[in-house]
């Protein structure tokens, strides 16, 4: 039973630090993004890459979160 338990821990620790990576991650690419936005000779194609890549960034966050918080209606 401890060893179910230890897995269990080892796994919320996993992604507790992997939510911690994904929304450095996110706020790293929007300091990048706020800056580029700044130069006028800013290649779009590329913000715009950066922008999609923030969004998935962001959706990873938030698939993540709902997996580690337990469902309130069970």
């Amino acid at each position: 039973m401890t060893e179910s338990g230890d897995n269990v821990d080892r796994e919320l620790f996993r992604n507790i630090q992997k939510l911690r990576e994904l929304r450095i991650a996110h706020r790293d690419l929007d300091e990048v993004i706020s800056r580029l936005s700044l130069d006028i000779h800013v290649d779009e194609l590329q913000l715009k890459r950066l922008k999609k890549r923030k969004l998935m960034l962001k959706d990873q966050i938030l698939l993540l979160e709902s997996q580690l918080i337990p469902d309130l209606n069970a």
